[in-house]
């Protein structure tokens, strides 16, 4: 299952000690040496200086958001070293010039996918030039193509071997009870009948 960085953007943090949202995803941290979402910048009236949500504390994502143990997970910058120096870095995936080793210029990283359990980054969405744009609009370049990531740019093996297609994204199924999830009400016996249990006139 992958899901877009996109979407992770404005997902609410929720509390499991609190059972209530304490915090709003506003931009992930990407490690540009793992290719990886370390930490979140989260935002809300709740959170001041602990703006900073560690991946590693969110136990799961779904459509209703991140869940975390509880608002004690948030942390500042400086709390967490390796993150903070991270941070420093500046380095931003978006934005980011795409090319072959050959030099091909593909375009700009314009999303990516990641997997929820470790938030991976698997995949990058990538807008084409416009002279390029009216065959291909957008490029979905796997992980394993990309050769090297530097602050400007990402070097992808060969435009040729490039997989073009989207992200498959499904919904991530936790394995712990999460009171933020609606559950089904149970059926009667009279509900569960099928045509074959009825009696015909």
């Amino acid at each position: 299952m992958l899901v877009y960085a996109s979407k992770l953007l404005g997902a609410p943090v929720l509390s499991m000690q609190a059972t209530s949202q304490v915090a709003t995803i506003a931009t992930p941290i990407v490690d540009p040496d793992s290719l990886k979402i370390v930490a979140f910048f989260v935002s809300g009236p709740l959170v001041k200086n602990t703006n900073i949500l560690d991946a590693k504390s969110i136990r799961e994502y779904s459509k209703y958001g991140c869940v975390i143990d509880s608002i004690d997970e948030l942390a500042e910058k400086d709390d967490i070293v390796k993150v903070s120096k991270i941070i420093d870095l500046n380095f931003n995936l978006n934005g980011l010039r795409v090319e072959t080793k050959k030099g091909t210029k593909l375009g700009k990283v314009i999303d990516f996918t990641v997997t929820p359990d470790d938030f991976t980054v698997q995949q990058i969405i990538v807008k084409r030039p416009l002279v390029k744009s009216f065959l291909d609009p957008e490029l979905t370049i796997p992980r394993s193509e990309i050769v090297e990531v530097t602050d400007y740019k990402i070097i992808v093996k060969n435009e040729e071997k490039t997989i073009l297609k989207k992200a498959e994204t499904t919904e991530f199924i936790p394995n712990f009870v999460n009171p933020f999830r609606k559950t089904e009400p149970a059926r009667s016996p009279a509900q569960t009948k099928t045509p074959a249990d009825t009696d015909t006139l």
